[in-house]
């Protein structure tokens, strides 16, 4: 039966999100591959395939056949050298799930490009020829994506057409791969034997390779489980904004980090430590009586406490930790060598603070997986570190909550992202004299009722420019 306008729209809208990400050695046919699977599905319009046939006649390098990578090296170098420099995004949508591709550089010196495609994906396709099989890009292009927590990984055996289609050749390379993988901990794994110019297994199953029975790489794609992916037992609401459009409305605005939140919940503002009751949630489309993550949302609660940007609403029995020093592995992006005497900006959900980079624990050669010791890192190089910061972070490991254990390192002068990096834990082996913060006990220094309000909003101002102070009733 036909679906009316409505029925459709509103069908669309119900549909899940998958965002992944292709890497792969240079000519493995990452962008051919994107290129065909949005051919294929029937995903481009006329003028598109007009424009990909003469781009293929003129600049084209596969041939006689369409070059199906020029749909995603749009670059005037990627297409005078064949390769993929700059992160290109595609988007598409099936019956059954919309798509974000980021088609990511195999380069190694584009290192920090790749990280920045995938720090938002759910699921990688690494891409090997199936003459070469596993190679060193490809150990370096999986150690990336357990680094960065993508939980479901392709390993898509490419140009197969080229070794006959043979399934002892596929299965050697898949061998060898979940030998690999092993220690990385990718909880789920799928190998595919493809042929991206020839379309073998891309959106259907193909009749030239009847010894593999798993599913064609689009039908996965389409029904890998993502629900599971964002953590919705710790709920997390780092404030980004506080509502007043008048006098009878005083809301928090953000985006759940992680978890989910009820009308009437009980509710714990960090760093003060008070507690409240959510009132309502407010969202565009109404009051709703829950919502999830990664919804963005407003909440009132039923008392006045103080909260504002940068600050965190939790569970009472469900905190985050709470620190000065912590240890996370460094992806360094900068051209400029890090400088550890220098003081950067470290953004961390909605929390903007001071950090300095204490000590270098090791410097991994992604090639290898090898630890080497080293005083600073370089453009591209990875290694773990412990931080200082000037207010407390409200964090969770990054293997438990991305979104919560995720930060940015920016220079102050320059502005630009010096690093990112993903937590690992405290630091515990920090000394006492790193900054422990100011705890305001109004109770204790006899403070009038009516006068706590005024010393609350002085402790606001206080951790707004770089002073780490809280204020309690005991």
């Amino acid at each position: 039966m036909a679906l009316s306008i409505e029925e459709f729209l509103a069908q669309d809208e119900r549909k899940d999100l998958l965002r992944l990400l292709t890497a792969g050695s240079v000519d493995d046919g990452k962008s051919t591959l994107i290129g065909r699977l949005l051919f294929d599905s029937k995903k481009l319009y006329e003028d598109q395939l007009d424009a990909l046939e003469r781009d293929s006649k003129r600049c084209g390098n596969a041939g006689d056949h369409i070059d199906y990578a020029l749909l995603c090296d749009g670059l005037k170098a990627e297409r005078e050298q064949g390769i993929t420099i700059d992160v290109a995004y595609r988007y598409f949508s099936t019956n059954r799930r919309k798509f974000i591709i980021a088609d990511t550089p195999g380069h190694e010196q584009y290192t920090r490009n790749m990280i920045t495609g995938g720090s938002t994906a759910n699921l990688a396709i690494i891409l090997v020829d199936a003459r070469t099989g596993v190679i060193t890009q490809t150990r370096r292009h999986s150690y990336l994506a357990s680094l960065l927590g993508i939980r479901h990984v392709v390993l898509a055996v490419n140009k197969m057409d080229l070794v006959d289609y043979s399934q002892k050749r596929f299965d050697e390379i898949a061998a060898e791969y979940r030998t690999f993988v092993a220690p990385l901990g990718i909880p789920d794994l799928q190998c595919i034997p493809l042929s991206a110019l020839e379309g073998d297994n891309v959106v259907e199953r193909s009749n030239r390779t009847p010894w593999y029975d798993g599913p064609a790489l689009l039908e996965f794609l389409e029904t890998v489980p993502i629900d599971q992916d964002i953590e919705m037992n710790d709920f997390r609401f780092p404030v980004q904004y506080v509502l007043r459009p008048n006098l009878d409305f005083r809301g928090f605005s953000g985006k759940i980090a992680s978890g989910v939140i009820r009308r009437g919940d009980e509710v714990l503002a960090l760093p003060s430590g008070k507690t409240s009751r959510v009132k309502q949630i407010v969202t565009f489309d109404g009051a709703p009586a829950e919502a999830f993550a990664p919804q963005s949302v407003t909440l009132t609660l039923e008392d006045e406490i103080d909260l504002s940007r940068g600050e965190m609403l939790v569970r009472p029995d469900n905190r985050p930790e709470v620190g000065h020093n912590i240890r996370a592995m460094l992806v360094w992006m900068d051209e400029e060598p890090m400088d550890r005497s220098k003081s950067f900006f470290l953004k961390h959900t909605t929390n903007l603070t001071r950090a300095r980079i204490g000590r270098i624990e090791y410097r991994v050669d992604i090639n290898t997986m090898e630890r080497h010791a080293t005083e600073n890192l370089s453009l591209n190089e990875i290694g773990e570190v412990t931080l200082t910061v000037n207010n407390s972070l409200l964090f969770d490991p990054y293997t438990r909550n991305r979104a919560t254990g995720s930060f940015v390192v920016i220079d102050p002068v320059t502005n630009y992202t010096s690093a990112v990096g993903m937590i690992l834990g405290a630091d515990d082996t920090a000394t006492d004299d790193t900054p422990q913060g100011l705890v305001i006990r109004l109770a204790e220094l006899g403070i009038e009722p009516q006068h706590r309000q005024a010393v609350e909003r002085v402790c606001h101002y206080l951790r707004n420019n770089g002073i780490d102070v809280t204020c309690t009733e005991k």
